[in-house]
């Protein structure tokens, strides 16, 4: 049976985090909780499950906090987890059941994400696949009698275990100020990022905020006819 690490990065989440621990505490063999600042009683709850809790300061880096949380993960699986996530009885059950017979050659396991659009977020489908559980150790292996090469691609296996989606509150906001944040800094952002810059744009968004965003599109608009 493979043990799995659950890593969080949390911040102000006391209305929903001991829902989030309580569906998922049969399923880990630890928590490591990174949490990013919080002023709420976040860490005073975490502390009931894991002794694990890690300081990171906000650096308008979701990816920087999720690398860090998996740095102090020990266990064969990562499981990435968010407090505004429950998994329900059914779908704890069918996780334990992958538990006991994953097969050690599978490095990624992706997970049905639900009830997306009841929340107004930027994802066009109220259930999509979204990979959620990674083997904390990938192995390399040569392929091909010549020529041979280092298989890369990772090996997915689509489970149906649902993660049902539930925030106590819109995050627009928040996820909006970051990409503010971001581009007062003058970082690039990669196309993705750009793409979901529209999307929160016109979410959260101010008649303000589309004014100043003009600029911003202009200058990717100049610098593709240059390149």
């Amino acid at each position: 049976m493979i043990t799995i690490s659950v890593c969080m990065i949390v911040k102000d989440e006391e209305k929903v985090l001991k829902r989030c621990l309580d569906s998922l505490k049969d399923i880990a063999d630890e928590f490591i909780i990174v949490d990013t600042g919080s002023k709420d009683k976040t860490k005073e709850i975490a502390k009931k499950y894991t002794d694990k809790i890690y300081d990171f300061k906000w650096i308008d880096d979701f990816a920087a906090a999720r690398n860090y949380s998996f740095s102090k993960a020990t266990k064969d699986y990562i499981y990435v987890a968010d407090a505004d996530e429950i998994i329900d009885e059914e779908n704890k059950n069918k996780f334990l059941a992958l538990k006991q017979v994953l097969l050690p050659e599978i490095e990624i396991v992706q997970m049905f994400y639900t009830n997306q659009l009841e929340y107004g977020t930027t994802y066009n489908y109220d259930r999509e696949y979204r990979p959620k559980l990674y083997k904390r150790l990938r192995t390399f292996h040569w392929a091909d009698q010549i020529h041979e090469t280092v298989e890369l691609d990772p090996v997915i296996y689509d489970s149906d275990i649902e993660i049902i989606h539930k925030p106590a509150e819109h995050h627009a906001g928040r996820d909006f100020r970051t990409f503010l944040n971001l581009i007062e800094k003058g970082e690039i952002l990669s196309k993705k990022m750009v793409n979901m810059y529209s999307k929160e744009l016109f979410i959260a968004g101010t008649e303000e905020d589309f004014l100043n965003a003009k600029e911003f599109f202009l200058g990717i608009l100049e610098d593709d006819e240059r390149t």
